[in-house]
């Protein structure tokens, strides 16, 4: 038997590579996607080997990952429960498409990952697999009772690796979990999981801070950053052309100065369960709030009113896992189409942690100073007499409901 794990290196994959090749006699094939976990991934081939696997992928996704999963995401203004910038949830579709496509290749029986058998990521990797490669069997080991009987907790798991001579650096003490990638960190778990502990409070600097400081860090000087967009896509920063990897390095760097996009929340899991969880999304932060300003100047208000019906579904499609299902392509493609206007610059201000629109422009703005002055209208487009009949047409069905309901 031939399976392909999404490994990183760490303590729980470590484990399940060995122990999936002993249970299952496989040959274990590792694979990791880096979509911007920097030194995470030193030392990873040579970990992984010693570990037990016979080839270990390691596939640079950055620039997809940015262009193909984020900034389509963005066209649709998502945020899951007004906060959550999806960071997490985003990347999974991609790391299991990856996966699907080496299992392929390398004609493999299975597909393998470490995710909770509580959490949502065991539904987004297999969600992806089962759009994607139905018939590939999928091995969850959290949710098999021979593998929660032998780790209940991560001292068996460290006990283990020093009894199989499994090369890892694990305390029994970690204070919570956390998974990076381009476009933000998480942190959840262990002293998260009260929450009335405060993730804010300045001696959890050490814990909190991998990309962003807090905003009472950040310099007491404002700095401001320019977004160039073309059709809803973010072009250039500060003038300078850039990849759509270029410019979520470009604005992390900045917002993690400036300390903006820092959430801590309590959301819902699909699996049913609330969560509380810690995030730093910087340049995600950014992004968001410049290509919203952006519509607002170039966006048909009908157009950009249903596309903001659509939020809500659409980043609790992201959330569960269903990226490639035919409802979430279905309305990328609205949204899509909602952005072939969405070209200009943006000019927002950064100042410790908070993020301040200090300019817009574009070639195809429908904001029309003539009409909208409250001065003599030179266009003569909007005459004040039209809204006399305007507002008499809308108050009808009120007026009319008044009189019958006055009368009760």
């Amino acid at each position: 038997m031939k399976i392909v794990l999404a490994y990183s290196g760490g303590l729980d994959t470590s484990v399940l590579m060995s122990w999936i090749k002993e249970k299952y006699n496989a040959e274990m094939i590792a694979f990791c996607a880096n979509i911007g976990q920097e030194e995470e991934l030193d030392g990873l081939e040579a970990k992984a080997k010693k570990t037990g696997a016979s080839k270990i992928y390691i596939d640079d996704l950055q620039e997809e990952f940015a262009r193909d999963f984020i900034y389509p995401m963005i066209h649709a203004g998502a945020i899951y429960e007004g906060q959550y910038f999806l960071g997490t949830s985003i990347a999974r579709p991609l790391i299991a498409k990856r996966m699907v496509e080496i299992a392929k290749k390398e004609k493999a029986d299975a597909i393998a990952h470490g995710a909770t058998g509580k959490g949502n990521d065991q539904v987004r990797f297999e969600l992806t697999a089962a759009a994607l490669a139905p018939d590939l069997q999928v091995i969850a080991p959290w949710r098999d009772e021979r593998y929660r009987a032998e780790f209940p907790g991560r001292q068996e798991m460290i006990d283990y690796c020093a009894a199989h001579k499994i090369p890892v650096q694990a305390s029994a003490k970690k204070p919570f979990s956390m998974d990076r990638n381009l476009l933000h960190i998480s942190y959840e778990a262990g002293i998260l999981e009260d929450p009335w502990f405060d993730s804010f409070d300045p001696k959890n600097k050490n814990y909190f801070t991998t990309l962003s400081v807090f905003p009472e860090d950040a310099p007491d000087k404002a700095e401001f950053v320019t977004l160039d967009f073309v059709k809803g896509n973010c072009v250039a920063v500060n003038g300078k052309k850039l990849s759509p990897l270029g410019v979520m390095k470009a604005l992390n760097k900045l917002g993690g100065k400036h300390g903006v996009g820092r959430v801590d929340m309590v959301e819902n899991r699909f699996v049913g369960m609330k969560s509380r969880g810690v995030y730093e999304t910087p340049g995600g932060a950014i992004l968001h709030f410049a290509h919203r300003q952006m519509e607002s100047l170039t966006m048909d208000r009908e157009v950009m009113h249903q596309r903001d019906a659509l939020i809500p579904k659409y980043a609790e499609l992201v959330y569960n896992g269903f990226w490639y299902a035919p409802e979430r392509l279905a309305l990328q493609a609205y949204v899509t189409e909602s952005q072939k206007n969405v070209t200009g610059t943006v000019r927002v201000k950064l100042y410790k942690g908070n993020l301040m629109v200090s300019g817009r422009k574009s070639a195809v703005s429908l904001y029309n100073p003539h009409i909208a002055t409250m001065e003599a209208d030179p266009t003569k487009a909007y005459n004040q007499d039209d809204a006399t009949g305007f507002i008499r047409l809308n108050a009808l069905r009120l007026k009319v409901a008044a009189k019958v309901h006055g009368k009760k």
